[in-house]
């Protein structure tokens, strides 16, 4: 059997674009849970770099903007030339809590060759609206192009087993990437996302914490993600079935902690 996935063979990867704000404390986080950080830093002008100079990471340095496919292509390859086992990628702008990451491994190791998806289903009222919405509207199209249900289908704290992270020839840029590593992992690898409960962490009034602007836009990325999705589900064929039992077919929701606050029934692997 497979070594048990723990913080001395799993990475962390953290793909940054103008992250000064928060870049250091996401790495200083994730560094207490991983041996082995990997910082893609994406042409960044802010002197997010410089931020992190001192810390034991490793830094990868687009010298122009590639978008975050590219930089999770370029950290899956580095953790695998490392011998990483795996690799938790989270965002650099504070939104992913680094204290989850043990969660995420504890939840890949009880559930084999799964991608492990941090699902932001606590404190959902803290998400915005707007952003709630394109959410529902994103997890409902690419659950059918995965063939199954999944929750937060946009959310970027992830574990991706090294067998997802050697995929190559992954169709899709930017936020588009995510979406189909999704569906690439169902398909190609018949994994199954487990959704392990997250905190949605957001810049708020009740709050003194600080969060830079998404770079995600609603309208212009929603967009690319829906025609993309709409492509890969019409290769598929036979629409009407693999609706149906995508529908039939829950999403599975790891929850053993009880931290989830939505009302999501937990469902067990089949």
């Amino acid at each position: 059997m497979a070594d048990p996935f723990d913080r001395h063979n799993v990475a962390a990867l953290i793909p940054a674009l103008n992250e000064s704000l928060r870049i250091r404390g996401v790495v200083e986080g994730a560094l207490r849970h991983c041996d082995r950080v990997i910082v893609v830093d994406d042409g960044s002008d802010d002197g997010t770099a410089d931020q992190i100079a001192d810390l034991p990471v490793t830094l990868l340095r687009h010298d122009t903007r590639k978008g975050k496919g590219a930089s999770l292509r370029d950290g899956f390859a580095e953790a695998l030339r490392q011998g990483m086992a795996a690799v938790v990628t989270m965002d650099g702008d504070g939104q992913h809590s680094p204290d989850d990451i043990p969660r995420l491994i504890a939840a890949a190791n009880r559930h084999p060759n799964c991608l492990i998806n941090g699902a932001r289903l606590r404190r959902r009222e803290q998400q915005p609206g707007y952003r709630r919405l394109g959410n529902d509207f994103g997890d409902w199209g690419i659950s059918w192009g995965c063939g199954y249900r999944v929750r937060d289908t946009q959310s970027g704290q992830r574990l991706y087993p090294a067998s997802a992270c050697a995929l190559t020839n992954i169709p899709g840029e930017d936020f588009v990437f995510e979406a189909q590593m999704l569906i690439s992992c169902a398909r190609q690898l018949g994994m199954r996302v487990v959704s392990v409960p997250i905190e949605a962490r957001y810049k708020s009034v009740h709050s003194d914490e600080q969060f830079r602007r998404s770079h995600f836009r609603p309208l212009r990325d929603l967009w690319r993600i829906t025609s993309h999705v709409v492509k890969q589900v019409l290769s598929h064929g036979d629409l009407p079935r693999v609706y149906r039992e995508t529908l039939a077919n829950p999403p599975v929701i790891d929850d053993v902690d009880g931290v989830l606050l939505d009302a999501v029934p937990q469902q067990a692997l089949s």
